[in-house]
C-alpha cells in the first residue's frame, strides 16, 4: 500500500508553519516533512526548536523527512553543502538537527548542494561529516533550473553521481526523486523511478508544480515503476495548490 506525507512548507500555507501538522492530521495524514524551519538561521534558539518538535508531536504525525539547513532560501540561496567557504556554518547547523531527530524520529534529511561555487570534494566531505552525526540518511536532489538560480544539480544522473561518491566515502546517502524538478529539466521521471540509489520521493507536476494531473507528467508511469522496483516509502506531496487532497483517491 503507497504511503503519502504532506510537506508542510509548501501546502497548509494559509496556517502558520507549527499550526500545519495538526492540519494534517485532521486531514487524515499521519506524516509530515519540512523544509528547514529558520531560513538563513543555522543554529536556532532552543524554544524555537522546542516550539517546532512540540507542534509535530503534539499533532501525533510522524516526520518522515527535514530539510538540513540551506543558507537563506528566500534570498534565493539553495544549500551550502557543498560550498567550502560554508562547511563551518553548515555544520553548526547539524547537532540542531541531530537533536530533532532524538525527539521526532526523523531519519531522512533533504540537504540541498549549492549553486554557483559547489564544490563536489566539500560536499563529499559534509555528507560523510553528516553520516557520523545523524541517525539516517542524507537526501540528495536536482532543481528546477528556471526557478534556483543556478543549482548545481540538474538530473537525476547529478545527483546520483553525489550520492554515489557519498557511498563510496561510507556515507548513508539516497537519491531523491521530485517530478516537479526533474520534468521541469527535461529529466525522466518514469525513469529515475528505478534508480537503485531511490530513499524517498516527492510529487507535484509540471509545468507549474501543482497537484498531479494539473500538468503533464506521467504519474501512472511513476507510480508503475515504484511498484515494479518495489518501493515502500513516503511519496511527499509536495506541490503548490488549494488543500484538497479528493484526486488522491485515484493513487
Amino acid at each position: 500500500m503507497r504511503r503519502f506525507a504532506v510537506n508542510c512548507s509548501i501546502l497548509f500555507t494559509e496556517l502558520p508553519p507549527l499550526d500545519r501538522p495538526a492540519a494534517a492530521a485532521a486531514a487524515g495524514f499521519r506524516a509530515v516533512e519540512f523544509w528547514w524551519p529558520w531560513p538563513g538561521v543555522p543554529v536556532p534558539g532552543a524554544a524555537e526548536v522546542d516550539a517546532f518538535c512540540a507542534a509535530v508531536t503534539g499533532a501525533g504525525v510522524e516526520l518522515v523527512a527535514l530539510n538540513a539547513y540551506a543558507g537563506d532560501m528566500p534570498a534565493g540561496e539553495r544549500g551550502v553543502l557543498a560550498h567550502p567557504g560554508r562547511v563551518a556554518e553548515f555544520r553548526s547547523s547539524l547537532p540542531v538537527l541531530a537533536g530533532i531527530a532524538e525527539r521526532t524520529g526523523v531519519r531522512r534529511f533533504n540537504t540541498l548542494y549549492g549553486q554557483a561555487d559547489a564544490d563536489a570534494a566539500t560536499a563529499t566531505a559534509n555528507l560523510v561529516h553528516m553520516a557520523d552525526v545523524l541517525p539516517g540518511t542524507v537526501l540528495i536532489e536536482p532543481l528546477a533550473r528556471a526557478f534556483n538560480g543556478g543549482y548545481a544539480l540538474a538530473t537525476a544522473a547529478d545527483a546520483v553521481a553525489v550520492v554515489e561518491r557519498a557511498r563510496d566515502a561510507g556515507a548513508d546517502a539516497a537519491f531523491l526523486l521530485d517530478t516537479f524538478h526533474l520534468a521541469s529539466n527535461g529529466d525522466d521521471p518514469v525513469k529515475a523511478a528505478a534508480e537503485p540509489t531511490l530513499g524517498h520521493v516527492q510529487v507535484a507536476d509540471a509545468p507549474g508544480r501543482g497537484r498531479p494531473g494539473t500538468g503533464t507528467v506521467d504519474f501512472p508511469g511513476v507510480l508503475a515503476a515504484l511498484d515494479d522496483v518495489g518501493y515502500d516509502g513516503w511519496i511527499s506531496l509536495e506541490y503548490v495548490g488549494p488543500d484538497d487532497f479528493g484526486w488522491l483517491a485515484g493513487w
